[in-house]
């Protein structure tokens, strides 16, 4: 490899193991993605696959084009594509297996999926402020605590059957993911186009899925070299801002909500929808998620 490739390789050498294991963290950012509240961007982060991940996406520039001249071998090393290849599998894995699942679970089980990951994000919030300064926590987690509690009062937008809503939906979706805070289904449902996914991912819509993936590569291309700028030269700013922006964003989680999403007790959620709160489940799957990000952390 010459010396200009090398110094732009974002590999890291890994055993088969830990390839199971990157593969195992895609089939978990996947799930997160297909639930709006839950960034897949958290669990690379939480279980420290994040920075080569930006890294890896970053790493596509014009300039990449002069590679493939050097041979196939040196543009697949400098731009890690086995790590995103197999990242990228287990995503799609995640996706594909569990849309279905979760679609069926939200309509019969709605508060245990929530609390389920409720779960998730209290820990990951746990986990990234921990490792923040102080200062910079106490400086940019308000703003972040506010800017997340605004966005959680967006309306759903009506959406639109155009494919060219569902490219340009995918390019904002896709930057959001890779903030390890914003979820892009939920910047998704923000727009209108959440259920028309999911649906094209339970009926295998290739029209539908095929505009939103090259959307969703747009969004890769544009935003990726933007966010490993500001992670190089402003990463505890930024982290302490979505930690803030993270914490603001769970009432959306709430997992007994009205029709209309205004938030309930357990008691006044059986009384109005005359349906069963299921606490204890609830309960039991919130400890479950944090038990799922305790795991992840602990493939670092």
């Amino acid at each position: 490899m010459s010396a200009d490739a090398a110094s732009t390789d974002t590999r890291i050498d890994r055993d088969r193991s830990a390839w199971v294991g990157v593969y195992v963290r895609g089939i978990a950012m996947g799930i997160a993605e297909v639930v709006p509240g839950v960034s897949g961007g958290t669990i690379a982060f939480v279980s420290g696959i994040y920075d080569e991940l930006i890294r890896s996406l970053a790493s596509f520039r014009p300039s990449s084009l002069h590679l493939l001249g050097k041979g196939p071998a040196v543009f697949w090393h400098t731009h890690n594509l086995s790590f995103l290849l197999v990242l990228g599998l287990g995503m799609l894995s995640g996706v594909v297996l569990f849309a279905h699942a979760l679609s069926i679970a939200l309509s019969v089980a709605r508060p245990v999926v929530w609390g389920f990951f409720l779960g998730v994000i209290c820990l990951s919030v746990v986990v990234l402020a921990r490792e923040r300064p102080l200062p910079n926590l106490l400086r940019y987690f308000p703003p972040g605590l506010i800017l997340g509690l605004l966005l959680i009062n967006l309306d759903p937008g009506a959406g639109s059957s155009s494919l060219w809503a569902y490219f340009f939906g995918a390019a904002f979706a896709v930057a959001a993911w890779m903030l390890p805070a914003v979820s892009g289904s939920f910047l998704l449902l923000v727009l209108g186009l959440y259920e028309g996914v999911l649906a094209a991912l339970v009926n295998l819509d290739l029209p539908l899925l095929g505009c939103f993936a090259a959307g969703a590569v747009l969004g890769l291309i544009c935003f990726a070299n933007l966010l490993s700028f500001l992670m190089d030269r402003h990463r505890e700013t930024l982290l302490s801002l979505l930690t803030g922006f993270m914490a603001g964003s769970l009432v959306r989680l709430w997992p007994w909500a009205a029709p209309d999403g205004s938030l309930l007790l357990p008691a006044a959620f059986e009384a109005q929808l005359a349906a069963d709160p299921l606490l204890i489940w609830v309960g039991v799957a919130f400890c479950a998620g944090m038990f799922s990000i305790w795991l992840l952390g602990r493939l670092k």
